[in-house]
């Protein structure tokens, strides 16, 4: 499949090996790992840093090689049931502040077309997922401007 502003084709990646269950040496408690989960949120850690620092440094010394399969959610539905997930989804946040910090760029470098370019495109990309998350994530009538992202951020 091709990339969405380039004509190049994307690079392939490995994928996951198959599994139903976690294997037998990360042997963590559930709730250990939904308080450890719990306690990286709170420090202000996104959802996608969580997971690397769980497989990293683990619960108890223990690496959790996918919360998925140890605990039988996902990593943001246990945010959600413990109310410390983001107010916005992980990309849309990371997307809006891209938009954010190009304008800002562009306000002192006018003559940076090539960031004026990039800024269209990031600005593409996030009216894309502003309409697929409108209306379960994000209200109904929000619609994206600079003066929203900024407020949001």
């Amino acid at each position: 499949m091709a990339r969405m502003h380039t004509r190049r084709r994307g690079s392939s990646g490995s994928d996951r090996p198959a599994a139903d269950e976690a294997p037998e040496w990360s042997d963590v408690d559930v709730e250990a790992i939904e308080a450890r989960v719990v306690e990286l949120a709170e420090e202000g850690l996104a959802p996608s840093q969580i997971g690397m620092r769980l497989r990293d440094e683990g619960v108890d010394g223990t690496p959790v090689p996918d919360i998925k399969l140890a605990t039988g959610q996902k990593l943001t539905e246990i945010l959600d049931e413990h109310d410390a997930g983001l107010e916005l989804p992980e990309d849309l946040y990371n997307l809006l502040e891209r938009a954010v910090r190009v304008r800002e760029h562009l306000e002192e470098n006018p003559t940076d077309h090539s960031n004026r370019r990039a800024l269209q495109n990031t600005e593409s990309k996030v009216r894309r997922l502003v309409n697929y998350y409108r209306g379960d994530a994000l209200p109904e009538d929000f619609v994206y401007s600079y003066e929203t992202a900024k407020e949001l951020l």
